[in-house]
């Protein structure tokens, strides 16, 4: 899991969860984009690979990765950077 940490004394939970797999193109290209959003605004992320639990792996299938915005579904494939700052601004 990567945490941002926040200048707030208690701790909060991350905004954006991005559902992932090892060795995924798609997946590298999207924690890219949500680490650069998150850090530019101050937000925190985790990482969450599917792979680990067949819940999530039967859940999400092909549709990696998978972005959350404070718990709902934000994109799939692909994380537009302009649509993700807009979800958190």
């Amino acid at each position: 899991m990567r945490l941002r940490r926040r200048r707030d004394p208690e701790p909060t939970l991350p905004r954006v969860t991005l559902y992932s797999r090892l060795g995924c193109h798609l997946c590298e290209a999207a924690e890219e984009v949500v680490a650069r959003v998150c850090a530019d605004l101050g937000e925190q992320y985790s990482v969450v690979l599917v792979d680990d639990d067949p819940e999530l792996q039967r859940r999400f299938t092909d549709e990696v990765p998978v972005t959350f915005v404070d718990g709902r579904q934000h994109d799939f494939w692909r994380v537009d950077e302009t649509r993700l700052r807009a979800a958190l601004g």
